[in-house]
């Protein structure tokens, strides 16, 4: 008897084990199908492992996110929900599943809710505050956006969509310090993808796009400032646009539009940290103006400029293909930070 019950359990032990392979099999199956764009070949590899396993958390987790890329997204959120009743592992991911699935099915305050179930339940994640900054854009609710994408920056400062995103609210509601800098940190980050486009343009924009001559009064400079009464980047948006009209100058006629760009990064970085007080507690003065500051002070801008300009600009490319070594000094500047 005794060896019968030894002989079923070496049986169940073994089963089990095959079951166990089958389903990583079908679940690395599953993950090459989705990462290769067939979303319903990716569903059809989970749903073998769900046979085997149906409360398997990773792949119902899985599942869920080939839904939600395949569009389905009252199946992602059913799968979700498997995860997240079990209180166990892949709750992030879940969450971050459901929630986006409610805001693209239109359902944006109960995307909120869960979201913010989530930042309590985790004791908060970059991907949950920016996902749940995103979703009050949606409602319109500015001033929440920003927070959110901050406590994301704070919690991953390199979490390159946070500063991209923080960088285009800024653009949109005018500030166009606040987007300067957001977007010089995006850029350092993130500097040759499509949004590096976006971001450059961005750079482009705010630093001197406000500053025009006239052609019928070639020594004139108009200078625009934004009608923000946000006083304290009054005097750095002031020194920015003084900066920028100086390209007009004789005395620059001979330098070339890389020279310029780095001079005015440089006097635009010393104006911020010169101007930065104590009292200024924001992340504008904390984490962002500290960073250049010391970047500026540093042998490495000419470096940084080129890094951040090589999505749009060939001579930068060619720069720093030429000056690995400068490069690399810079990467381990950065590190040692």
């Amino acid at each position: 008897m005794r060896k019968s019950i030894i002989t079923l359990l070496f049986l169940f032990c073994t089963v089990q084990i095959f079951a166990q392979n089958d389903i990583e099999e079908y679940v690395v199956e599953g993950i090459q199908y989705h990462d290769n764009g067939n979303y319903k070949k990716a569903i059809e590899s989970y749903k073998k492992a769900l046979v085997l396993s149906p409360k398997s958390q990773l792949v119902n987790y899985e599942i869920s996110l080939s839904y939600f890329s395949k569009g389905d997204y009252k199946k992602a959120i059913e799968h979700s929900d498997i995860v997240l009743k079990q209180k166990d592992k892949y709750l992030l991911e879940a969450y971050i599943s459901k929630g986006s699935a409610l805001d693209v099915l239109g359902e944006t305050k109960a995307s909120i809710k869960v979201f913010k179930k989530a930042i309590r339940k985790t004791g908060g994640h970059y991907l949950l505050y920016y996902n749940l900054g995103l979703t009050y854009y949606k409602l319109g609710e500015l001033e929440k956006v920003e927070e959110n994408l901050i406590k994301a920056i704070e919690d991953n400062e390199r979490h390159a969509s946070s500063h991209f995103m923080l960088a285009m609210l800024h653009e949109q509601m005018g500030n166009s310090i606040q987007s300067l800098l957001a977007t010089h940190y995006f850029l350092f980050l993130e500097p040759n993808s499509s949004r590096s486009k976006i971001g450059y343009q961005m750079l482009q924009d705010n630093f001197g796009g406000n500053v025009t001559t006239d052609v019928n009064k070639p020594n004139t400079i108009n200078i625009t400032l934004s009608p923000s009464d946000d006083t304290q980047f009054g005097a750095v948006e002031m020194m920015v646009s003084m900066y920028a009209a100086t390209r007009f100058l004789d005395e620059n006629d001979g330098k070339t539009d890389d020279e310029i760009f780095v001079e005015h990064t440089e006097l635009f970085f010393e104006t911020l940290g010169e101007l930065k007080e104590d009292k200024n507690k924001e992340i504008w003065w904390t984490f962002y103006t500290p960073f250049f500051y010391d970047l500026a002070k540093s042998d490495h801008l000419e470096a940084y400029c080129k890094k951040i300009t090589q999505s749009e600009n060939e001579n930068s490319s060619k720069w720093l293909v030429e000056n690995e070594d400068k490069v690399t000094d810079f990467e381990n500047w950065v590190e040692n930070k």
